[in-house]
């Protein structure tokens, strides 16, 4: 990273306009990487990332730029947030379906008892 390389020659000022440009930059790539997850979300999941994070093919050059861009625990964090987020939305998912089924059955048998 080119920050790791500015840094080394200058250890002794800390230079926060270069400091945010890398997180900016960081990201940028990230966002990019998850707006691809997104869009390619229909297609089959075919790479392994961090935390067991599955991603398909076509998002491979999105991440790669995003493991150049961040620094690799700042990749870490992000994925396993990233997973959370889309497990938490799954379980919302599947409660709001058994919700609508149960107050189907719920309908459906309080009907029948009270003929």
């Amino acid at each position: 990273m080119a920050l790791e390389a500015y840094a080394s020659q200058n250890t002794d000022k800390i230079h926060t306009d270069v400091l945010s440009q890398a997180r900016i930059s960081c990201y940028k790539a990230r966002d990019a990487f998850y707006s691809c997850l997104e869009k390619e979300s229909n297609k089959e999941p075919t790479e392994i990332a961090t935390v067991g994070l599955l991603y398909p093919v076509e998002c491979k050059k999105t991440r790669e730029e995003y493991v150049k861009q961040c620094r690799p625990t700042w990749v870490k964090h992000f994925d396993r947030q990233y997973c959370g987020k889309k497990r938490v939305q799954r379980l919302l998912d599947d409660n709001d379906s058994r919700g609508v089924m149960l107050l189907d059955n719920w309908e459906a048998t309080s009907a029948e008892t009270s003929r």
